[in-house]
């Protein structure tokens, strides 16, 4: 599957990964105070912008900000475990001698260390995340079981997308608490030497890829993007702030979510689709009617 033209690449990303890892222990200032930095850009909040969020006090702000950052953390987490499953199963099908296995390694093993950083994340924060719904588990069991590879490898890079654009807000926000910026940067210098390992995969599929496929991996993008939002938002987090009228506050937050998260998706999401000519008349409405992109 590795092209000549991609092998100097590759070489050159193995070595950067062996001599240049980048180490949560030593690259995330774990200790710094937490002080009173938020932990979320205030624009990055599911409820900011409705008119709802003006009736929350600045303590009320802070605390939702920080049981939804560690909600997105663990998020993060189980999201990148499903992805190690995936790329195992191709895993033990290489020889071991490979540049292709060489390099999946190197990936799996930052993958792991992802993890183990979002779950200390979570642990910083002093949350106990909500655990995915049973609808989630069993979507992402059958996902990862009888889904064709190719639509594993599109979603792969669709969560991808999904969380390098919520991280760069947090990493560029200077007022967000230092070490949750710290870990977006991590995690976006280590994606960025394992997506072209993913992006390898979808050249290989878009080539020949006909009208309905491209159809068909529109539509897994649009899925996985959907899926990733329903992860965020809890009605538990609006009890846990002392809202006397959580439902109403959790239902509100889902909308404005659902419109803060299409216009998220200009970034990259929608730029993707576009260079496998995904959307036409089929996929067109239904990217209107989930994430309410124009397309």
């Amino acid at each position: 599957m590795i092209q000549d033209a991609d092998i100097e690449k590759i070489e050159r990303l193995i070595k950067l990964s062996e001599t240049h890892p980048v180490l949560p222990d030593s690259f995330i200032p774990w200790e710094t105070p937490q002080g009173n930095a938020p932990f979320i850009p205030e624009e990055s909040l599911s409820l900011q912008g409705h008119p709802l969020y003006e009736i929350l006090g600045p303590f009320q702000r802070r605390e939702l900000g920080r049981l939804e950052m560690a909600q997105v953390m663990w998020s993060y987490a189980w999201s990148e475990g499903l992805a190690c499953i995936i790329f195992n199963k191709r895993l033990i099908k290489l020889n071991p001698t490979s540049l292709e296995y060489r390099y999946l390694v190197k990936e799996l093993i930052e993958e792991f260390r992802h993890q183990d950083m979002f779950a200390r994340a979570v642990k910083m924060l002093n949350v106990d995340p909500i655990k995915q719904p049973h609808w989630a588990k069993v979507l992402a069991w059958l996902h990862v079981h009888f889904m064709p590879v190719s639509a594993q490898f599109i979603s792969v890079l669709a969560i991808e997308l999904v969380t390098d654009m919520y991280g760069r807000r947090v990493r560029r926000d200077e007022h967000v608490y230092l070490p949750l910026r710290k870990i977006s940067e991590l995690h976006h210098i280590e994606e960025g030497r394992h997506i072209h390992y993913t992006k390898m995969w979808l050249d290989h599929y878009l080539k020949k890829a006909n009208a309905i496929q491209r159809t068909f991996y529109s539509l897994i993008v649009l899925a996985n993007i959907v899926f990733m939002r329903s992860l965020y938002v809890r009605l538990d987090f609006y009890r846990q702030i002392g809202l006397t009228n959580p439902d109403h506050y959790a239902r509100a937050a889902r909308q404005q979510l659902k419109k803060k998260f299409g216009t998220y998706c200009y970034d990259e999401a929608i730029p993707f689709v576009k260079s496998f000519n995904g959307f036409n008349f089929i996929t067109r409405p239904l990217w209107r009617r989930f994430l309410k992109v124009k397309v």
